[in-house]
């Protein structure tokens, strides 16, 4: 094995080579957010939806560890679910926040956000690398989604340091998430791990794709 190898780099080239085309910042709808573009009640319609996401996420990453034997594995998997429940507060309570600045109210999921939803809650029980597939299509993208979130929050929205403090802290913790699940998908099936990806990746866009439609 080369001097420096890290397993993660081979996943990270697979991952990006399934999501060409559909990276997220690429997405129309988050291209007018870095820009300043969204409309009035946008960023509270979006709120709503990815809070039903980002309350799964730690069912999800729950499960899977539950379905994952004790190993390195699992370790890796566990650091980012502790982060997830208490670095430095629980994440959904951070987000929370952001709801709160942007007039968000607690709405049901759209069929795109229950299909997401569905998917990462379904996931762990499909298997480890299908799981760890969904979550990695995007937390390899998350850190910079995060910080252009943030950016434009601040530079076109006018919202304060409290108010993006969910999306600052996710600029700075997913590039660790991202490396810990690809070097965990690093010794479980090459397939079902690509699979995942994949499948995560459209549900992603189908999310945004949806929010883009709503405002139209």
């Amino acid at each position: 094995m080369p001097a420096g190898y890290h397993p993660a780099m081979d996943l990270t080239l697979t991952v990006t080579g399934i999501l060409e085309g559909r990276t997220l910042l690429s997405h129309p709808l988050y291209r007018r957010w870095e820009e300043g573009g969204l409309k009035d009640g946008e960023l509270a319609s979006y709120a709503s939806q990815y809070l039903h996401v980002e309350r799964q996420l730690p069912d999800t990453l729950a499960a899977t560890i539950a379905s994952t034997p004790d190993g390195r594995v699992r370790s890796l998997l566990q650091e980012n679910l502790d982060d997830e429940l208490g670095k430095p507060i629980p994440h959904v309570e951070l987000f929370d926040g952001f709801a709160r600045a942007v007039d968000a109210v607690e709405t049901a999921p759209t069929p795109a956000t229950a299909a997401l939803v569905d998917l990462y809650r379904t996931a762990p029980a499909v298997g480890s690398a299908f799981a760890l597939g969904v979550l990695a299509a995007y937390e390899v993208q998350a850190a910079a989604i995060a910080r252009s979130k943030a950016d434009g929050l601040r530079d076109h929205y006018g919202l304060d340091e409290t108010a993006t403090a969910f999306w600052d802290l996710h600029a700075e913790l997913e590039d660790a998430h991202a490396d810990w699940t690809l070097d965990a998908a690093s010794t479980l099936d090459d397939a079902e791990f690509v699979r995942g990806v994949a499948t995560s990746r459209d549900a992603w866009w189908a999310f945004l794709d949806d929010r883009e439609l709503a405002a139209a």
